[in-house]
Order: structure tokens, then sequence, then C-alpha cells
């Protein structure tokens, strides 16, 4: 996939259209944003479309809006408009603002007159934020009319929003048909770069560690992987389907239970690739889900009825270690045990600390719950990348076309 990137294009004194992903977490009161790291992670493409004198002009959906038509009474209308109304693009261009230190507009809708008015008066280095794209109905459905009147607003066009380019909406893929450049932006073009790497070109060993709760939720990222990786490792709530369809007892663990005719299934296939599967040996279980419940440890199928397994043991930490230090490249998508309570996040935090001080292994993690744990662990600025998109990293390593990738400009 070799595309048009951001510093293939002639910015000076053009209109530059960006999609970024500023769909941050807000503050429910008032909306004020609460935290700006995807906002931070879009500023180098942002800086250098005003560096080099080029006008700016941002899209990005925050939330998930809801329509008032659907509303059975004007009472549900009038909480719908007010839940709507924190949706607003208002106090992320207020943060942007603040973080660029230059001119920023906000206009009230994503296209039509104030917004062409308000484009038109633009000089070098002017950034004007558009309203929540996901307000227009026509964004999700990809509309082409709104695609072409989106175009017209500028000279090229800059993916820079990763965690959206899975999806065909106006604002990430339609928009490109009518366009005549469409490039990555800084951020796109790294998620690119590791993610094709690990696909197409990896240092072996590779080895893939996926959590997450369901075997089946992610069947065809496994099949895929079991087709590139040395070694596939399975922790997190999945782990718990596998080790049932070997039969061992599971108690109250949680269990995907269409998954486990997958599970035997994928157990095969890697045994028929020659793939190392690795699962947990032993198991930090709790007599409920709750971050102060009674816990211990116990061996492989020693888990009773009224327990459940919250996060890997310390036998399988040192198995799972072992096979990481041996690694090249390791791609990671799904905690290995409920890190967001402390006393279960011990699995996690010990492989993240292990990835981060082994910089001779290029490590990928995956977007979503991996990288909130990285982050929270303040580790992020250890690994060689940590993706900005779940749902794009986890298709990525299904092998999908993502059609806001797809469809940028080819060099």
């Amino acid at each position: 996939m070799n595309k048009l990137t951001i510093e293939d294009l002639d910015i000076k004194g053009k209109r530059v259209l960006m999609r970024v992903d500023f769909n941050v977490p807000q503050n429910k009161a008032d909306g004020t944003v609460r935290d700006d790291t995807r906002i931070r992670a879009a500023l180098q493409s942002i800086n250098h479309v005003r560096e080099k004198g080029g006008k700016l002009i941002l899209m990005s959906h925050l939330g998930r809006p809801e329509k008032p038509e659907k509303s059975e009474n004007e009472a549900q209308k009038q909480e719908m408009l007010a839940k709507n109304a924190l949706l607003k693009m208002d106090p992320i261009a207020a943060k942007l603002k603040e973080l660029v230190g230059g001119n920023v507009t906000k206009v009230n809708d994503i296209v039509g007159p104030e917004v062409e008015a308000a484009v038109n008066a633009m000089q070098p280095g002017d950034i004007v934020v558009l309203e929540n794209t996901r307000f227009h109905k026509g964004e999700t459905k990809n509309d082409e009319a709104l695609s072409k009147q989106l175009a017209a607003l500028g000279d090229v066009y800059v993916s820079d929003a990763f965690g959206s380019v899975h999806r065909a909406h106006s604002s990430t893929e339609g928009v490109c048909k009518f366009i005549s450049q469409s490039a990555a932006g800084f951020l796109v073009a790294k998620e690119m770069q590791y993610f094709l790497k690990v696909l197409n070109n990896p240092d072996r060993p590779l080895t893939a560690i996926l959590g997450g709760a369901k075997v089946s939720d992610k069947i065809t990222v496994i099949e895929n992987l079991l087709n590139l990786v040395n070694t596939l490792i399975s922790g997190g709530g999945m782990a718990y389907t596998f080790m049932k369809a070997q039969g061992h007892e599971i108690g109250n663990s949680l269990l995907d239970e269409p998954g486990i005719e997958t599970a035997k299934a994928v157990l095969a296939k890697a045994k028929e690739k020659g793939v190392e599967l690795l699962l947990p040996i032993d198991t930090v279980v709790a007599d409920k889900f709750d971050a102060n419940a009674n816990s211990k440890i116990v061996e492989l199928g020693g888990i009773e009825p009224d327990w459940q397994g919250l996060d890997i043991g310390p036998k399988t930490v040192e198995l799972f270690s072992n096979a990481i230090k041996k690694s090249k490249t390791v791609v990671w998508n799904g905690p290995l045990g409920v890190f967001e309570f402390e006393k279960f996040g011990k699995g996690t935090r010990a492989i993240a600390d292990l990835l981060a001080g082994s910089p001779n292994i290029t490590s990928v993690i995956g977007g979503g719950d991996t990288a909130a744990a990285i982050v929270q662990y303040g580790l992020a600025d250890k690994m060689s990348h940590v993706s900005t998109g779940g749902g794009a990293s986890l298709e990525m390593l299904e092998g999908k076309e993502l059609p806001g990738l797809a469809a940028l400009t080819d060099k």
C-alpha cells in the first residue's frame, strides 16, 4: 500500500481539508476536554500544514449524537437535544486554540454558506474547525452529495484519523473521490508503516499476543495471524474458552460458548501450521468480579465452580515472557487480565514492563484497551508504536482492506 503522505503535497497557499480524530473524553457537566491526547496526536500534521503556509480545515466526529426525530415525545426530544449540545466541537476548538496558539475559528455546520464564507476568508496558517460530522445524517451513510460538498472546501485532503479509517463515511472515504489528491497524515502514515511491516515483512521470530473477551469476536484475526506468526499467545477472557475446549474446568470464568468449536479448530490449525500456541498454565482467580474480591492462584484446570479467572498467574507470566524474549517483533491486542482492577492487572503490567524494557524488540500495541493500559502505566513512549485505533488496528490484523486507506491517492 504505497500511498501519498502529507510530505508529498504542495501545501503553500492551498486549502487543506484534514480528517482528524478529536473524539476525546469530555467532562459530562459542560463538555470540556478531559483528556487532550488525541488532539495532541494530530499536532504534527496540523503544525506542518501551518508552517508550510496552508489553510487548514479540520473535520472530526465527537461521541454518538442521538436523533431527536426518533424521540417519542417532546420531553425526550428536548433531552436528546441537550445531550447533543454537549457534543458540539466548540470546547474541542477552544482546546486546540490553546495548544497551537493560532487563529482557530469554529463554525456551526459541516457544509453550507457559513462554512464556505469562513473558508473563503482564511489566510495561510489559519484553522477552521467544522461542526461534529455526525450531526449530518449523510456522514455515516457515505452520502455522495455530502462528500462532494466537503471536497469543495479543500484543494487537497489529508487523513490523520486512524481510528476512523475502517469506516466508509463521507469524511473518511467518500470525500477522496471528489478531490485532486488524498494523502496520509503523519499519524496515519506511521500506523500504516508499522502494521504493514508486521503483516508483510516482520523481523522474526514474530509473536502475537491476543486478549479480549471472545474467541468468536477475533476469529478472523486469529486465522490471519496463524498464517503469519511464529508464536501466538492467548490471555484475557478468551483464554478460558480455549481451556474449556481442551477439557479443563474454568469455574465461573468468562466463556464464549459458541467459540468452543472455534477454539478447537484454532488449536488444530496452529498444530498443523507449526505455530506455537501458548495458553495460561496458572490463573489468578476471584470469588466475584470486584476490585477487592478474595483471590488465589490455581493451576490449569483447578478453577472451582464459584470462582472466576481474572488474571494470568506468575508461572504463565514466566512462560509468556520467555517466548517474548526470543522474539524480534511483538504485536499485542487485548489485555491479559482485568487491568482496570490493580489486583488483577499484574499479568498485563508484567508483559508491558518486559516490552518497555526490550528496545531490541519491535513492539506494536493495538489500540483500545491495550493502548489504554500502556498509557495508564506511563509506558507509551517505551513502545515502538502504540496504535490510536482499536477497531482499525484489529481490521488491519485481519488482513482487511480499510476503506479510508484504500481511498488515498497512490504514489
